[in-house]
């Protein structure tokens, strides 16, 4: 069964960068279809970063021109660089894996996901 841990998040100023990592247990990751979710507190679980199995991206309007999301296959691992970070741009950030077909920034046509790691931008 695959396990995703995700890593990398921290407290930035507005402005700054980070680099969040999704490693997987298993193999294959380089043909997966992958995202990152961002879910801030009072709010649901939004789409933010879609990676297909040929290496198409999609990015939610919000984030188009600063974040990138990218995969190491060899090191089975996913990755989202943030920058220009903004206030709004706080939240938990999660990977999912296990993409079941559908719409893919729907949360529920994933079925693996990791604990989430945490953003903070100060203002």
């Amino acid at each position: 069964q695959v396990q995703v841990v995700e890593s990398g998040g921290g407290l930035v100023q507005a402005g700054g960068s980070l680099r969040l990592s999704c490693t997987c247990s298993g193999s294959g990751l380089a043909n997966w279809n992958m995202a990152w979710f961002r879910q801030a507190p009072g709010k649901g679980r939004e789409g933010v970063a879609f990676i297909g199995w040929n290496g198409i991206t999609y990015y939610i309007d919000s984030v188009k021109g600063r974040f990138t999301i990218s995969r190491d296959g060899a090191k089975n691992t996913l990755y989202l660089g943030m920058s220009s970070l903004k206030p709004e741009d706080a939240a938990m950030y999660y990977c999912a894996a296990g993409w079941l077909g559908g719409d893919y920034w729907d949360a529920s046509r994933y079925n693996r996901w990791g604990l989430g790691t945490q953003v903070t931008v100060s203002s």
